[in-house]
């Protein structure tokens, strides 16, 4: 595929990574995070239920020109009164702390637009603070949020959140729908795979032509979108998605010379996402981050992060979060190498504040 370059120049936007402890243990494993970030220059995405929980995470981040982004508890629903009460008590807390906070759509409001569109303004009708973000999360058709985007376009501090992962796994599912029988088993590992197999890689490289096309609406509609990049595959097991683009599905058979299979997007899938992006959407709309969750393995700690660990008898949780920051950090690397060869960084450094997104 080659790609011409994008119609707006500028900074390529910065682009976050998860900034979490993951495991069990103390501080010193958010010290490592602290310091893989630090040596990466990349910013961060925070999960947290409260604004303390916040506050205490802000405290271990590096400087960055780029504000972080706030992930809040999946159960926060737009159209509660309460959980609108604690994103304001966010936006009153962190103010310009933070750029954005992510919360999740619901089934339920596919038949109730209008008092979604409501609470939106509710939380984002402000010249202040930090945006609130819709994630595409609960598999609702795509022009029913692209129509959401649009009634929410004019307050000022309110969007959506495209999480790529989620809108190919749901094309891809309502595909396999249409063409499998319900009765077709479709996971890795299961040997009924193999008689299905085209259909499934048939069905999944439909993932990033879905994507590509919400892309481009939103940004005609002139929409504010943060986004969250992974990868992932319908025949993984459990959660399909929060994968690295680096990585293939082993499958116990060989299709097209390969006992794996290709993920929904990859190196190229990403680079045309990032391209479609930048190109639809202006920078003061545009926000990125890798929500990369699933990646286990150990690996060993250098003697800097040693040094945070000598107090630890066992580390091997301490290699666990290594191993797993080292798959985030290298998929920072892919995303930004890209975006480099888009438009040049304005120099500067890291430390000057980054008023976008």
């Amino acid at each position: 595929m080659t790609l011409e370059p994008p119609s707006r120049g500028g900074e390529p936007p910065g682009v976050r990574g998860l900034f979490q402890q993951r495991v069990a243990g103390d501080d010193a494993l958010l010290r490592l995070a602290s310091l893989r970030f630090a040596q990466a220059a990349m910013p961060a995405e925070l999960y947290a239920d409260t604004p303390r929980d916040a506050e205490r995470l802000l405290d271990y981040l590096p400087d960055h020109a780029t504000r972080p982004t706030v992930h809040l508890n999946r159960g926060t629903n737009l159209l509660d009164p309460d959980s609108r009460a604690t994103i304001l008590a966010f936006v009153d807390r962190l103010g310009d702390r933070v750029s954005g906070l992510i919360v999740h759509d619901k089934r339920d409001m596919i038949d109730r637009v209008p008092d979604l569109v409501e609470a939106l303004r509710a939380v984002g009708d402000r010249t202040q603070g930090p945006h609130v973000f819709m994630e595409y999360a609960a598999g609702a058709p795509l022009d029913w949020f692209a129509d959401v985007a649009r009634r929410a376009r004019s307050f000022e501090r309110a969007g959506v959140c495209v999480d790529i992962g989620h809108v190919g796994l749901a094309e891809v599912r309502r595909r396999l729908g249409t063409t499998l029988p319900p009765s077709a088993r479709v996971t890795a590992g299961d040997p009924g795979l193999q008689d299905v197999v085209a259909e499934v890689q048939a069905a999944t490289r439909e993932a990033l032509p879905s994507v590509l096309s919400l892309i481009s609406e939103l940004g005609r509609l002139g929409a504010t979108v943060h986004f969250h990049l992974h990868d992932g595959h319908p025949a993984i097991p459990g959660l399909s998605d929060h994968f690295s683009f680096l990585t293939r599905v082993p499958v116990p058979f060989e299709v097209d010379g390969a006992r794996s299979l290709t993920q929904m997007f990859g190196p190229a899938g990403l680079a045309a996402i990032l391209h479609e992006a930048t190109s639809r959407i202006t920078p003061d709309r545009l926000s990125l981050t890798l929500e990369i969750h699933q990646a286990e393995g150990r690996l060993p700690l250098d003697p800097e992060a040693q040094e945070l660990f000598a107090h630890w008898r066992d580390r091997t949780n301490a290699e666990r979060l290594n191993y797993w920051l080292s798959v985030v950090t290298s998929n920072h690397v892919l995303a930004t190498s890209y975006l480099s060869k888009l438009a040049p960084r304005a120099s500067g450094g890291v430390k000057q504040r980054d008023e976008r997104l």
